[in-house]
């Protein structure tokens, strides 16, 4: 079943997630997943998600971290409702454009210039 993604607001208290924040040239790549995906994998048959530690890291992060990292990001790849929740508190994803794979709520944001 769905979990729904809160809007504005929403705020998380407990550290659930890992960030990892790439920087190559003049992109910024951050990647956030919910610690309970780490390491899973999700399909639905069109889509998958493959919740990777090499390309999502270990390092844990709290709202707010990722909110600021968000800020500098000109793409980012999220997995999970408190990553994506986070997301769409800090305006960078607009709810309707969140994803589901296997019932796992995914976004992704790319900044063109």
């Amino acid at each position: 079943m769905r979990r729904e993604i809160y809007r504005k607001g929403h705020q998380i208290d407990v550290i659930k997630m890992y960030l990892k924040v790439y920087r190559i040239d003049n992109e910024v790549l951050v990647a956030v997943c919910d610690e309970k995906y780490l390491g899973k994998k999700f399909s639905d048959g069109h889509a998958q998600l493959n919740i990777s530690e090499k390309f999502y890291g270990r390092e844990h992060a709290t709202c707010d971290e990722v909110m600021s990292a968000l800020q500098e990001a000109t793409i980012a790849n999220l997995v999970g409702e408190e990553s994506v929740s986070c997301a769409v508190s800090a305006g960078v994803i607009d709810v309707s454009c969140v994803m589901y794979i296997d019932d796992v709520p995914h976004a992704q944001m790319i900044c063109m210039i």
